[in-house]
Parts: C-alpha cells; sequence; structure tokens
C-alpha cells in the first residue's frame, strides 16, 4: 500500500466550495487524490450534522476479551461448544457436522479447540476436557489419514486416501505440494469465481503457484476485474432459497470458512464484542433494526426493511436520479433535525407531509438513519472484519471474503444492507447526468458504514486517514459485486446436503436399534415400508412427480431430459390454466426442491434437472410462491 496515497490534505476539501465542479468524468474505478475530496467532505458533514445533534449518543465500549474467550464464543457461533466445557462429552454428535469439514475448515477448527483447552487447563476448570486430536481422530480411520469430507466441496477423490501429515502431532499440513491441485483441471479463467471448491483450499492450493499473481493488491488503483460466475447446471443458490435450519449450518460453515480462509492467507481474524449498553425501545432514529421491524410488522406484516427506510428511498427516487451531486450534496443541516423530530411525532400516525422533504434531505435522512443505528448496519462483530477485507492479497480473495460476511449477517442487517446497494447502484446507472459514478458514491457512502459514532470519535480521528481509502474501496466492491455477494457457494450447499444426508443415517440406525430392542417385528416391517420413497414406489425411472397445490393442475409425472430446466417445469404447470384459479405470474412462482439431502430450497429457473436430481434422488418437487 503506498502511504503517500492516503495521507493527503484534510482541509483541502473545505476549500472546494460546495457544487464545485470536480472531475467525475475519469474512470470509474480509479482511485485518485482528488476522488478522496468526496470522502472528507461528507465527513465534515457528519460532524456538523452531529453537532446540531444535542443528544450526545452513548458510546458503545469495545469489550477486551480474556484469553481463549474469543475462541470460546467462536466455537459457540460455530455451532461447535459440545467440542469443550460441561457438554464436551457430547461431542459425538458433532461428529457428522465435522466429517464434511474440508481440510483448511477443520485445520481452523482445531487451533480454535487446542487454545480453549489449554486455556482451561490453566484456569484447572473442573470439566472433562477432550484431546484436540481425539475429536478429529473419530473421522480418521487410520492414524496417517485425513478425512477431507465431502468430495464435491474439496474436488479431491481417491488420491486423499494416503494424504499424510506434516508429521506433527495432531495439526493437518495445510501445503499440498505433493498433491495434484484439483485447480488444475477447472477450466476457471481469472475472472471466474470458483464456488465448487472451498475457497481456503483454492487459497491454499495457489499459495506458491504463479497464479496467485492475479488481480493482485488491495490498493484500488487499478480497474475493478469483470468477476463472473459460471453458471451452475444444479442451479445458483441465492440468500433466501433455503430452509432456515439449513440457512443456520450456512451460518456456521461460512464462519469456519472465513475463518479458514484467513488463517491460510496468515491474517488475523477476530470477531469484535461490545458491552450492552440500553437502547431506545420505541422510535425512528437511533432504534435496533430488529425493534424498528417488530414496530413496522403491526403496520405491514411480514416486512423485512424498516418502513422509513423504504420510504426514503422511495422519496429519493420519486424526483428523479439524474439530480447532479445525489448523496453527495447534504441537506441543510438544522431542518433535516427539525425533520427528524417531525418524522419521530407523525410518520406512524400517517400524518406526516412528505411534500415538505427536498430530495437532498430525504438522502441526508436516509444516511442519518444509518449513521444512527445503535450497532453498525455490518454489526459490531464484522464492523472491522469488513473494514479488514482490503488487507487481503487478491481482489479474488478480498470477493470471497465479502461473500462469507455477507453470509455471516444477521438477516435483519443483510436485507436492508442488501436494499441500500440496490438502490446505490440504480444512483450509478444515471452517472452520465448525476455525476455520481461508482467512485464518487462509494466516497459519499463509505464515512455512514464505516465511521461509527458508538466507538467513540477519538478511534475515528486517528484511523480516518488509512482508513478512507480501504473503507471506499470495499464499499466499491459491496456496490459493484453486490449480485455475486448475495450467493451461497455451490460448496458449503454441498457440505450441507452431506451433514443432512449424514444425520438421516444416524437417525435411521437408532430408529432401527430401538426397534430392534422392542423386538416388535410389526413395527419393524413398517419401518422398512417407510424407506421405501414415494419416487421408487409410484414413479417409473426417469420420471419425477411434481407437485402443486396451488394451481389449477395439482400433480404432473415429469420426464427427465438433459436439456428441461425448472423453468420449463414451471411454465408447463402455468399453461394449464382454468377459470377459477387466480392467474400468478411466472416471476411469482417457483420450483422448490424439498426434503432427501436438503431442508428445502427455492430453484432458480436455469436448474437443469436431471443433474439435481442425480445429486438428491429423494426430494419431493413442489411449485409454489416464495414465502414472504
Amino acid at each position: 500500500r503506498r502511504s503517500g496515497q492516503y495521507t493527503m490534505n484534510h482541509d483541502h476539501s473545505k476549500k472546494t466550495p460546495d457544487g464545485a465542479s470536480f472531475d467525475r468524468s475519469g474512470s470509474q474505478d480509479s482511485l485518485d487524490e482528488m476522488s478522496m475530496d468526496d470522502y472528507w467532505k461528507e465527513l465534515e458533514n457528519i460532524h456538523e450534522t452531529r453537532g446540531n445533534n444535542h443528544e450526545e449518543r452513548v458510546a458503545l465500549v469495545l469489550k477486551e476479551p480474556d484469553e481463549g474467550e474469543l475462541e470460546e464464543e467462536w466455537l459457540k457461533e460455530a455451532g461447535l461448544s459440545n467440542l469443550f466445557g460441561e457438554s464436551s462429552g457430547d461431542s459425538l454428535e458433532s461428529v457428522v457436522f465435522l466429517s464434511t469439514l474440508t481440510r483448511t475448515q477443520k485445520a481452523a477448527v482445531e487451533k480454535r479447540v487446542e487454545t480453549v483447552t489449554q486455556t482451561m487447563r490453566k484456569k484447572n476448570k473442573q470439566h472433562q476436557i477432550p484431546d484436540v486430536r481425539d475429536i478429529f481422530r473419530l473421522q480418521n480411520d487410520s492414524k496417517g489419514k485425513v478425512c477431507v469430507g465431502s468430495e464435491s466441496s474439496t474436488g479431491r477423490t481417491s488420491e486423499n486416501k494416503n494424504e499424510t501429515q506434516d508429521g506433527t502431532k495432531g495439526n493437518f499440513s495445510l501445503r499440498t505440494d505433493e498433491q495434484k491441485s484439483p485447480l488444475e483441471d477447472m477450466p476457471f479463467s481469472d475472472t471466474d469465481i470458483n464456488l465448487e471448491i472451498s475457497f481456503s483450499e483454492q487459497a491454499a492450493n495457489l499459495k506458491d503457484s504463479s497464479v496467485d499473481k492475479m488481480c493482485k493488491g488491495g490498493g484500488g488503483d487499478t480497474l475493478l476485474p469483470n468477476f463472473r460466475l459460471p453458471k451452475d447446471k444444479t442451479g445458483t443458490t441465492k440468500i433466501g432459497d433455503l430452509a432456515p435450519q439449513d440457512m443456520k449450518n450456512v451460518y456456521s460453515l461460512a464462519l469456519i470458512e472465513l475463518t479458514a480462509l484467513y488463517d491460510v492467507l496468515g491474517i488475523e481474524f477476530k470477531q469484535q464484542k461490545a458491552v450492552k449498553i440500553k437502547t431506545k425501545d420505541s422510535g425512528l432514529f437511533g432504534v435496533p433494526l430488529t425493534v424498528l421491524l417488530e414496530q413496522d410488522q403491526k403496520k405491514v406484516p411480514g416486512t423485512k426493511i424498516p418502513l422509513l427506510f423504504q420510504k426514503l428511498i422511495a422519496q429519493i427516487e420519486e424526483a428523479t436520479l439524474e439530480t447532479e451531486g445525489l448523496l453527495r450534496i447534504p441537506g441543510v443541516a438544522t431542518r433535516i433535525k427539525s425533520l427528524c423530530q417531525e418524522l419521530e411525532a407523525k410518520f406512524y400516525e400517517g400524518t406526516f407531509n412528505w411534500e415538505n422533504v427536498k430530495q437532498h434531505d430525504a438522502a441526508s435522512l436516509l444516511k442519518l438513519f444509518i449513521r444512527e443505528l445503535p450497532q453498525p448496519l455490518l454489526t459490531v462483530e464484522y464492523l472491522k472484519a469488513f473494514q479488514d477485507i482490503q488487507n487481503l492479497p487478491t481482489k479474488k480473495h478480498q470477493l470471497q471474503a465479502l461473500n462469507l460476511l455477507v453470509l455471516l449477517l444477521p438477516e435483519a442487517n443483510r436485507n436492508t444492507l442488501k436494499v441500500l446497494l440496490e438502490f446505490l447502484q440504480r444512483v450509478i446507472d444515471h452517472r452520465d447526468k448525476n455525476k455520481m459514478t461508482l467512485k464518487n458514491v462509494a466516497m459519499v457512502m463509505a464515512p455512514n458504514l464505516f465511521t461509527f459514532h458508538g466507538f467513540g470519535s477519538k478511534t475515528i480521528e486517528q484511523s480516518e486517514f488509512v482508513m478512507a481509502a480501504g473503507t471506499a474501496n470495499v464499499m466499491r466492491f459491496m456496490i459493484q459485486y453486490q449480485k455475486l455477494l448475495w450467493t451461497i457457494p455451490k460448496f458449503i450447499v454441498n457440505q450441507i446436503r452431506k451433514q443432512n444426508t449424514e444425520s438421516q443415517k444416524k437417525e435411521k440406525k437408532d430408529k432401527a436399534m430401538k426397534k430392534l430392542l422392542k423386538k416388535m417385528a410389526y413395527d419393524r416391517e413398517k419401518h422398512e415400508k417407510q424407506e421405501k420413497t414415494p419416487n421408487d414406489a409410484d414413479v417409473p425411472q426417469g420420471v419425477i412427480r411434481v407437485q402443486a397445490p396451488h394451481l389449477s393442475k395439482v400433480s404432473m409425472a415429469i420426464q427427465l431430459t438433459e436439456e428441461l430446466k425448472a423453468g420449463d417445469i414451471v411454465a408447463r404447470f402455468l399453461s394449464q390454466k382454468s377459470g377459477n384459479v387466480q392467474t400468478l405470474k411466472k416471476e411469482e412462482v417457483f420450483l422448490y426442491e424439498i426434503g432427501g439431502n436438503i431442508g428445502e430450497r427455492c430453484l432458480d429457473d436455469d436448474t437443469y434437472m436431471k443433474d439435481l436430481y442425480q445429486l438428491n434422488p429423494n426430494a419431493e418437487w413442489v411449485i409454489k410462491s416464495k414465502q414472504s
């Protein structure tokens, strides 16, 4: 990183009169000194608004963790708390989960268990403390063999059986010099994002290879690469496509994978914790997102984005997105303050007069809403991790880490962030008229998302210069690649499929054992009958039965062909219209994969059904509208 790029004159922006023509016609993506003016100007506006707000907010205090506390918290978050402590005897429950992890993911878990174990021994806690090697040996048939988990998630199969450790007791080697890299066979280009192999495995395999030179650097002084997702025949899985139980496992795997990626790259990954502070339990500004949504759901059941947030965006768009300097030119600070007070009093009553709100005021209120959240939109836990993305060695690594971080955000934060990023992209789409390029919008929005008032102004002042260009870069990434960021990587979905399959096997074994003990032959026969899936029973090979309870044609047997896609099946059902059923639009209904090795998954229209059927032959197939 060239420090010269960051250490610019802070007062430079003050000399630029508002509305002066900045050089906004340059490259969409190069970050030069001039472009930083927007950042400092925005910071100045924020301080001015804050100066007008006499109620000084309670600063969040970051908690200094004790030794081992972070790792213990990490294992809890990853759903592996039964690997230590009082419940460590039940660690068999985690065997299924651990058996699906890749080598690098396992190494990350092992490292944290080791730290917690050592800390507990020091404190001499009266718990049974398992040896970390015993936990992992449960999945290893022999000492020299490491179970790497799902083949599809690592791209390795038979050659894995003789993989040896690096000679250090209990540690898995992250080096695979002697192995043929699974990436060698993959037809992925530099700008393709490979979602089939775990990111940390890819990083470990590429560590010493020349491919790692691609898309170098976090500086952001080059054009952003045109990253793309190669088409997946079994369908792309987006956030919101999976059932809640599977999403819970996505969270655990994303946390482990992100940590493993940072471990491989030699960068520290630490979640932060804040000391709890009392927050407002009603109102609009400075209210926790979850509280706000509870209030809003009483007005509009099922709403997932704060109503005020939605309304402010609608208000800005209602005028026109072609206004020059939109988001950059602030509203008048005193007027913003009185609008805030008026909104607090009248918004829910429906008596607030929106005609009084000028477009620049609405934009200022939108940014104020984000800044005033008692915890940052990107959360206390992960705000620093989002900032630190800039330290990762390549742009591809940065994108992969951002993808995992988005998966780790709570649902309310993630949904609100998505709506914000989509709106910012629409502003950029009008850049020829409004002069707000990707670079300018990122500069203006970064201070609102990253310089969080709650941590007290001291930290902000000290790190402002270092942070400025870095956070603006992260902001650019989030806007530019937002479609990629809301994708659940295939290797994670495959790990979940494997977990579900293993759990079902375990359940079947347990059930069979109980029945055996009861010696009830009748029950056993019944159990065997249940083993037969509906697909085997009444549908010939190569044909699936699709249910559509809400459509006029309730059920249909569909012959699978190489080219048949999910969208074709939905279209076939929708073409069978009858007068008494309400007409559903194509974009309102989807084919769902339910059961088998997944809880529930909404399929994208381009999913090749034969490929997916081979991946999950025991699934049921149902057409329905997306859950609100």
